[in-house]
């Protein structure tokens, strides 16, 4: 099997939550390999300085301001998105958060906030992205940030009381969204990424305890999953990628 982004090259991706972390390492890795990336995000000055940042790189990075918690700005953004850049080749749901509410005493602001950010914002972007590729008839790839908490239930009690929820609400909706495109008959692959835990601003945002001495991956290692998935020939799905870091 021969690894590459080469079919990629000048094509447009869309990385949600692309200001820091997880989503600026993959856009960077991107930008680098010649494509074309929409970055979404609600600090977009802080995407606007990784673009200057990458401009003498292979590709380009464009940013947007987007809120992914709301149905209309992500509708709006993505349809600029192919407005300005032309049709989307590869969307990486990486947009994703936790708050400090358990399920005992937790606020449900709070929670509202992480089920629309991690489970419907996923499945706005993702329906808005495939009926732009399907017009397009567009061999296309989604790539869903996950997380092993998508797969099992640890008792960790600085995370949320639905963080774990909606991330196993992630596994089901790729796997009905490989079902729905095999349906349809559309050349588009889905891959879920689960990473461990990874030494982003994740944990302070979420309010978790900066003590936590546990193996961590880093931004990087995350992003270059993503390049693994997008880089296999095109009658190839990496269906999921379980990344850990050892001791």
């Amino acid at each position: 099997m021969v690894l590459s982004l080469k079919r990629f090259e000048g094509k447009v991706a869309i990385v949600s939550g692309a200001s820091s972390g997880i989503g600026a390492a993959i856009v960077e890795q991107l930008v680098r390999r010649g494509l074309v990336v929409a970055g979404l995000g609600r600090r977009i000055d802080k995407i606007e300085l990784l673009s200057k940042q990458l401009s003498k790189e292979k590709g380009k990075l464009y940013p947007f301001r987007c809120d992914m918690t709301k149905e209309d700005d992500i509708v709006a953004t993505i349809k600029q998105v192919a407005f300005k850049l032309g049709p989307i080749h590869i969307l990486v749901n990486n947009a994703g958060l936790s708050q400090k509410a358990s399920l005992l005493k937790g606020d449900t602001h709070a929670w509202k906030t992480v089920l629309d950010t991690n489970i419907l914002g996923v499945s706005i972007a993702t329906r808005e992205a495939v009926q732009n590729m399907a017009v397009n008839n567009t061999e296309g790839h989604i790539i869903n940030m996950n997380s092993i908490l998508g797969h099992v239930v640890l008792d960790i009690p600085a995370l949320d009381g639905v963080y774990t929820a909606s991330k196993f609400a992630v596994t089901a909706l790729t796997e009905t969204l490989r079902n729905e495109l095999s349906r349809e008959k559309l050349l588009i692959k889905t891959t879920s990424i689960s990473p461990g835990l990874v030494k982003t601003d994740f944990q302070a945002v979420a309010g978790m305890p900066s003590e936590l001495q546990l193996p961590a991956l880093s931004s990087e290692d995350v992003a270059d999953a993503v390049v693994y998935a997008l880089s296999t020939p095109a009658n190839i799905n990496v269906n999921d990628i379980n990344v850990q870091a050892i001791a």
